[in-house]
Order: C-alpha cells, then structure tokens, then sequence
C-alpha cells in the first residue's frame, strides 16, 4: 500500500485509506470472520463510530479492498500493455504483475481464505474488473491484429482465453515461477493465430 502520510488528500480520503490499510492488515492476519469492526478500527487508528461513517460492515471493507486491488492490478496492466515491446511479452508481463500480488496476499496466514472469499463477498467487483482487464488485452491484441493485416482475428476470443488459462492455473496454484512460464507458453499459443 502507498504511504499515505506522503500524499496530499483530502481528510475523508486519509481516513479511508487507513481504514483500508488497517483493514487489510487484519483480514490478513486474522482472516475475514474472525476479524471485528473494532480490530480494524484499532488498527486504523480511529474510532468505532467513524470508522462505521465510512463503512456499514466487514463486507463494505472487503469490498472496497477488492475494488483496489483489481484498480491497482489494471492500472499495472495497463503500464506494461503500454510499452513498445513485442505483443506476447506485454501481455505476459502485464498478468505477472497480478501473479505477484496474489502471491504477496497468499503468503499472508490468511490469505488464500481471503482471496478465496471474492465470490462469495464481492462477485461482481471482481467481474467488472475482470471485464475491464479483458477489454485491455482485447484492445492491445486488435491493434496487433491491426498491424499484422489480419482483420479475421478474433482479440475478444483470444483475450478471454488467455484470462481462462490464468484462472484454471491459479487453482492448481503451482509454484510462481511455473505459473509465470505456463502463462507465457499459453500467451505465446494463443498468439500464433496471428501470425498466420
């Protein structure tokens, strides 16, 4: 998380982003059930009552985590698809940045709990960002498409399998370095039709 001493915001936004860090700093150590509105008020550092100003529950705070965690995840996405590099390493450096954010919430005691919980608590923030990354690959493989002449490619296909072959990986969770390579090998495959 950034500092968010060193940042000029506004005190609602402070206040928030404390709760925020607080927050996940607890569901981390602590697991989401487990964890009180008081232990994230006490590692926010406010009170009980303003922190309920700011959020009606654990669930709102959960949701709000994962909301920021995907922006952080695309914004980083959309930083290495933004490069001059060739396609497939674009695309391949844009999914490890989220390979290692997960890695860094697994790590955590609780962290595969947490992360397991987004369906259950916050389906549909993390469709909408799925949506919004798949729309980035999409738009980065049309205009390889593009460049190459070849308006029969299908970038929606492409990109919505390259996003399956991250999730089916994630779930066998094999160690970072093997996901990195089978990330880039199926890229890689999934690329080819353009180059035909």
């Amino acid at each position: 998380m950034s500092d968010i001493a060193s940042v000029e915001l506004p005190q609602e936004q402070v206040r928030r982003a404390r709760i925020l860090e607080g927050a996940t700093t607890v569901f981390l150590a602590y697991g989401f059930q487990r964890t009180t509105m008081e232990d994230i008020a006490r590692a926010a550092e406010i009170s009980r009552p303003a922190l309920y100003l700011e959020f009606r529950n654990k669930t709102d705070i959960y949701r709000a985590l994962a909301g920021e965690f995907l922006a952080r995840f695309l914004a980083a996405a959309e930083t290495e698809l933004s490069t001059a590099e060739p396609l497939a390493i674009r695309l391949e450096r844009a999914v490890s940045c989220c390979l290692g954010m997960v890695l860094d919430i697994e790590q955590s005691p609780h962290g595969a709990d947490i992360l397991d919980m987004k369906g259950s608590l916050a389906a549909d923030v993390v469709a909408n960002g799925r949506s919004r990354m798949q729309g980035l690959f999409e738009r980065a493989i049309a205009r390889e498409a593009e460049s190459l002449g070849r308006p029969e490619a299908r970038p929606s296909m492409l990109a919505s399998m390259i996003l399956d072959a991250f999730d089916g990986m994630r779930l066998r969770n094999p160690p970072l370095a093997d996901q990195r390579e089978a990330v880039g090998a199926y890229i890689r495959i999934a690329l080819a039709s353009l180059d035909r």
